[in-house]
């Protein structure tokens, strides 16, 4: 008879073979993703062979494919070799407002992967793992490869998708007269924000390649008319003439150093009763045992933390972290709030020290 120690070893033994074929698995999304399989099934049920010439593959691989991916929960096999998309596997099909695509292409593409094969090395030494492979930092590396900076840009506005539909209601805009998205990108959370809040205005400041896609995003959203875009670069200055100042997932990508001065700058611009507002996640002080360390996205946030480790030298923090990177820029942290809908973001509220 199976005992309960036996089961929880097997349990054990389980957990660490599916994280050491993690890679495996998500290369098969990369694959999938990148012949299109998603949409070439879209709502309906295909045979493999099908799907396989459209994708310009070969059948017995593509079932191999369709198989793993059916096995991965994303399809379903409903007879041998005839296949459907599954609702967490249409998350994959390119076009939707919700579509992972460019996520998934992002985070799987080699400019990302290889850096990791430097974890070891960047946790002996603190270094930056890309800068090593690639001999130039991370967003250097993306403004001279055009696809992967579109791939980029698209992948952190699907990332920004579920926080910019709870964002405008989880926090008091109405008080404010007008609100300046620091490294806000494409200006999804900012559209989102200004559209729930027609009395507000808006700025968006980015680099000219992160404002590539605004102009198309604001004009979607109906707000393009109170909203206008500010050039620049925000280790120099950040624009003034806003009571509020949103930065959502910007200093994780930076340095303690580096995420201080973007504060300080904004502070250097917040006029009296104005606020900083950051949104990123929060880190417990422990992170706790057993179950409990299993955090509820499932730990993606300490990978996370690893990610700007290897890839940017940033990292994630907790909130005495933060409460330090504001007393370093003449802030005071008010208030940090789970954005419950959208964990594991948190609203933290700053005003001036």
């Amino acid at each position: 008879m199976e005992t309960a120690t036996a089961r929880a070893a097997m349990a054990d033994r389980g957990l660490i073979v599916h994280l050491a074929f993690g890679s495996m698995a998500s290369q098969t999304l990369r694959a999938a993703v990148r012949l299109g399989v998603f949409d070439l099934i879209g709502d309906g049920r295909r045979p493999a062979g099908e799907v396989a010439a459209d994708a310009g593959a070969e059948h017995q691989p593509m079932t191999r494919l369709l198989r793993a991916l059916a096995g991965l929960g994303l399809m379903e096999e409903h007879e041998p070799d005839a296949f459907s998309v599954t609702p967490a596997g249409a998350l994959l099909v390119s076009g939707r407002p919700d579509s992972l695509t460019s996520f998934v292409r992002m985070f799987t593409d080699p400019a990302i992967v290889r850096a990791w094969d430097g974890l070891e090395s960047s946790v002996r030494t603190g270094e930056i793992a890309f800068d090593a492979v690639f001999g130039t930092d991370f967003f250097s590396h993306l403004g001279r490869h055009p696809e992967l900076s579109a791939d980029f840009n698209a992948a952190m506005s699907q990332a920004s998708e579920e926080t910019a539909a709870v964002l405008p209601q989880a926090y008091d805009f109405g008080r404010f007269t007008s609100v300046t998205d620091v490294g806000g990108g494409d200006g999804s959370v900012l559209a989102g924000i200004l559209a729930a809040h027609p009395a507000l205005t808006g700025v968006v400041h980015d680099t000219q390649d992160g404002l590539a896609q605004a102009p198309k995003t604001l004009d979607r959203r109906g707000v393009a008319d109170r909203c206008s875009l500010a050039p620049g670069d925000f280790f120099r200055s950040v624009p003034g003439g806003s009571d509020l100042y949103l930065i959502k997932s910007v200093l994780h990508d930076w340095s303690d150093d580096q995420a201080a001065t973007i504060l300080g700058h904004c502070r250097a611009v917040l006029p009296p009763g104005g606020r900083v507002l950051i949104v990123e996640p929060v880190l417990p002080e422990v992170v706790g045992t057993g179950a409990t360390a299993h955090a509820a996205d499932g730990g993606i946030t300490y990978l996370s933390d690893l990610n700007m480790l290897v890839n940017l030298g940033g990292r994630e923090r907790t909130r005495k972290d933060f409460e330090e990177l504001c007393h370093r820029a003449g802030l005071s942290l008010l208030s940090a709030t789970p954005l419950r809908e959208a964990a594991p973001f948190y609203l933290i509220e700053c005003a001036a020290r």
